[in-house]
């Protein structure tokens, strides 16, 4: 884009350009709810000392009941999983050909994907500095790919901006940048740079950068946790108790001018190398199938656990059949890693303390909306050019992403046409899901012309309807209140999970808490 279109004002120009700074940088565009950070995992956790055949009940067999499960018993624990579902995973989960999901509602929806595709509802990328994820990926044995974040043959969109008329992601970022740097220039000479832009432009201008600088409210780069989000922190973010992350220190700009640090800054973002996460080949819940081969034996599946019960000697819990209900049944342990979302453990009869009660009630779980489209044929790739990668746009599916894997393949292929959260969320989750489909479709064609007649079929996950979970993660109220309790033993019983972590909404911070408790349990036990 070499010039601004005729009849746009530059008011329109910065508004847009203030939309697409913070997909410059990548967890900004990746984590999308405002949450990353680098893993604190040291490593295979080591549980040493004699268990004495002591007996650990784990409900839920997502990641970080499993992970849980796999090394307690590596340790020498007698251990069970009681889970609600018919298959392992919890929100690690993918939805192939053949499959058929039920949501709250009775809706219920058949995948009929092409063999080979796939839609993953919940996590779909692991960063690099998930050291946990990407150990247990080794050692069990699980095939990793780059997942493309950042294509810069992608699009950036918003109705009111270029006549409706989709941007490619380059231009607005090449022109962006340099025209930033044109007027950080001109104002190293004060009397230049009244003549760059208006007041009007100007506000717009500050509001940009502030999101693309992480600045703070008065317009400072200063030390924090929102700067630690991209540039790393002192002390890495982890599950468990002791999680809390500290930021990290800043080094000064004279320093780096001085060292020419700044020199190779932007060939990473050239349009010739892209940086690359990763996700499994084919589909996410091969993370969730090799840890199920690993503590298969354990499980219990189907069991809807409808009490819960914590003593001095040890803890019960009662599950009835999840599909047929009928007679209830109770097993007893020594001791429990409790993995069921906060959402869902709320409404089981228990006893535990009232400030872990008070810490479940805390806890509400976010809005989210996914839908998998497929098409005959990859048209973003033939037509478009582009392989991989993310488009961002303000209409209420909020993104288009594109898939990483079989490129150049002629037949049909599953973008992911919707990812949104908040009120988008709340009104997907309010209609059927072949209304969430004809929607995303609607939408998507106002970037993509092709979208109707090459459009296949479709499948639509609203996260406040998956019976399991009944939200897509955690989010605290008042984290700082409540946290300590959901981390103490209560009842003879440990919280672990996505919501017990500094990493929420990560598999990562699901591992991390679950390895946190079963150190913190091992130390209880051998005193």
């Amino acid at each position: 884009m070499s010039s601004q279109p005729k009849g746009m004002s530059r008011r329109d120009l910065l508004a847009m350009v203030g939309m697409a700074a913070g997909a410059s940088a990548m967890y900004s565009a990746m984590a999308g709810m405002g949450y990353a950070g680098t893993s604190d995992y040291k490593g295979p956790v080591k549980l040493e000392g004699d268990p004495k055949g002591a007996s650990v009940l784990v409900l839920g067999a997502g990641l970080a009941g499993m992970t849980a499960a796999y090394e307690l018993r590596r340790a020498g624990y007698k251990v069970q999983i009681l889970e609600y579902r018919e298959k392992a995973g919890g929100r690690c989960w993918t939805l192939r050909s053949g499959d058929s999901y039920t949501e709250l509602g009775g809706y219920t929806q058949k995948v009929g994907f092409a063999e080979g595709n796939y839609l993953n509802p919940g996590p779909w990328r692991i960063p690099s500095d998930h050291y946990a994820v990407l150990d247990y990926c080794k050692r069990f044995g699980v095939k990793l790919e780059p997942f493309m974040q950042v294509n810069y043959n992608a699009y950036v969109h918003n109705t009111e901006a270029f006549g409706g008329k989709p941007q490619r992601f380059k231009e607005i970022q090449a022109d962006y940048r340099g025209q930033i740097a044109e007027l950080l220039a001109k104002a190293v000479k004060q009397d230049k740079l009244d003549e760059a832009v208006t007041d009007e432009d100007a506000e717009l201008l500050v509001a940009s950068l502030k999101r693309y600088g992480v600045l703070n409210d008065d317009l400072e780069y200063v030390k924090s946790e929102k700067v630690s989000e991209h540039r790393g922190w002192e002390k890495q973010p982890g599950g468990g108790v002791g999680a809390e992350p500290v930021p990290s220190n800043i080094i000064s700009l004279s320093d780096i001018l001085k060292g020419k640090l700044w020199n190779n800054l932007i060939t990473g973002e050239s349009i010739d190398h892209q940086a690359a996460i990763f996700q499994p080949v084919g589909g996410m819940d091969m993370i969730a199938q090799a840890f199920e081969r690993e503590v298969k034996d354990l499980i219990t599946y189907n069991a809807k656990v409808i009490r819960y019960e914590g003593g001095e000697n040890g803890v019960t819990a009662t599950y009835v059949d999840a599909k047929a209900g009928g007679a209830e049944q109770t097993v007893s342990a020594d001791y429990c890693i409790c993995t069921i979302p906060f959402s869902v453990l709320g409404q089981i009869e228990h006893n535990f303390s009232a400030p872990m009660t008070a810490a479940i009630e805390d806890v509400y779980y976010e809005s989210s909306i996914k839908v998998g489209l497929e098409f005959k044929r990859r048209f973003w790739e033939q037509d478009d050019h582009i392989y991989g990668g993310i488009s961002y746009t303000n209409l209420p599916i909020t993104l288009i992403s594109y898939p990483s894997t079989n490129f150049f393949s002629d037949g049909p292929g599953v973008l992911l046409g919707t990812y949104s959260w908040g009120a988008a969320a709340y009104q997907f989750n309010a209609i059927a899901p072949e209304a969430r489909i004809e929607k995303a479709l609607e939408f998507g064609a106002q970037i993509h012309p092709q979208y109707r007649d090459e459009f296949s079929n479709g499948v639509a996950v609203a996260w406040h309807r998956v019976p399991w979970t009944l939200g897509c993660y955690g989010e605290w109220r008042d984290k700082e209140k409540h946290y300590p309790a959901a981390t103490a033993m209560d009842q003879r019983t440990l919280m672990a999970g996505e919501h017990i972590s500094f990493l929420p909404a990560w598999q990562e911070g699901a591992i991390l808490s679950a390895l946190n408790a079963i150190e913190r349990l091992h130390k209880h036990i051998i005193g």
